[in-house]
C-alpha cells in the first residue's frame, strides 16, 4: 500500500496531530497489517462501516476498495446487504457512488 499524506495535504497546518495520526498511525500502522488482515477485506469492511454511518469518505473508500481489488459484484452484494440493516437512502446513495467508480473503468 503506498504511503499515505491525505492528512498532511488537507489539514497539516491547521490540525497537524490529527494529520500524523490519520497518515501514520491509521493507515501506516493499522491498515499495513495485511498479514492479519488484508487491504482488500479492510477495504470491503471500511466501505461498508461508512455506508452505515452515510459518511462522504465512503467516495473515496469505494476508490480505494476498487484499487486494492474489490470486485464491483462484490460491492454490489455487499451494498445491497446492508441496504436492509443500513437503510435503504443510505444504500441508494452509496449505488450512486459505487456505479460512478465502477463503470469509469469499463
Amino acid at each position: 500500500m503506498k504511503k499515505q499524506t491525505a492528512g498532511r495535504m488537507k489539514l497539516g497546518e491547521f490540525a497537524p496531530q490529527f494529520a500524523a495520526l490519520n497518515d501514520d498511525c491509521l493507515f501506516g500502522d493499522v491498515w499495513s497489517r495485511e498479514e492479519e488482515l488484508s487491504a482488500r477485506d479492510r477495504s470491503l469492511i471500511t466501505c461498508s462501516a461508512l455506508l452505515a454511518m452515510g459518511a462522504p469518505q465512503l467516495e473515496a473508500h469505494l476508490k480505494l476498495a476498487k484499487d486494492n481489488g474489490v470486485a464491483k459484484d462484490e460491492v454490489v452484494e455487499m451494498m445491497t446487504h446492508l441496504a436492509f440493516y443500513a437503510g435503504w437512502p443510505k444504500a441508494w446513495t452509496a449505488f450512486a457512488l459505487a456505479k460512478d467508480i465502477f463503470d469509469s473503468a469499463e
